[in-house]
């Protein structure tokens, strides 16, 4: 027996839960097919464009929890992704750099999500991309 749930499948909350469903699972393929989980992804990211930076600094920028984010960064650091040092401002913290292979590697998948996400909005326009995306930053509140 199928459920209808029509109230609840009208809903915005609802529909762009399933679309952000669709769209983390495409996402999540391509950096598979890289050799990355959605959390390294994000952490290489941020470390690729804030290094060196502070672990804790990473902590607060993408919203990982501490323990979390130190299992992330012993992955990255595993495959010689990312190399933590002492912070040269403070040497009783560790900054965190991308290694030149860990960017290598973020390039290749920051070109896998796009792909992905250029299947998830493939049946839009080009002008209604535009839209909806401006449209989904400012009722995200990231505006």
């Amino acid at each position: 027996m199928s459920v209808e749930l029509r109230s609840i499948r009208v809903l915005p909350s609802w529909i762009l839960g399933r679309a952000a469903d669709r769209g983390r699972a495409l996402v999540t393929a391509a950096l598979a097919d890289e050799g990355l989980k959605m959390w390294h992804h994000v952490v290489l990211s941020a470390v690729a464009e804030l290094g060196p930076v502070a672990q804790a600094e990473l902590v607060r920028g993408v919203g990982l929890d501490a323990k979390d984010m130190v299992g992330v960064l012993n992955d990255l650091q595993d495959k010689s992704l990312i190399v933590r040092a002492p912070d040269p401002h403070d040497r009783r913290k560790n900054a965190v750099t991308a290694t030149a292979e860990g960017r290598r590697l973020l390039a290749r998948c920051e070109r896998a999500a796009r792909k992905a996400n250029d299947e998830l909005l493939a049946p839009l326009t080009v002008v209604e991309r535009e839209l909806f995306i401006g449209l989904l930053t400012r009722v995200s509140g990231t505006a």
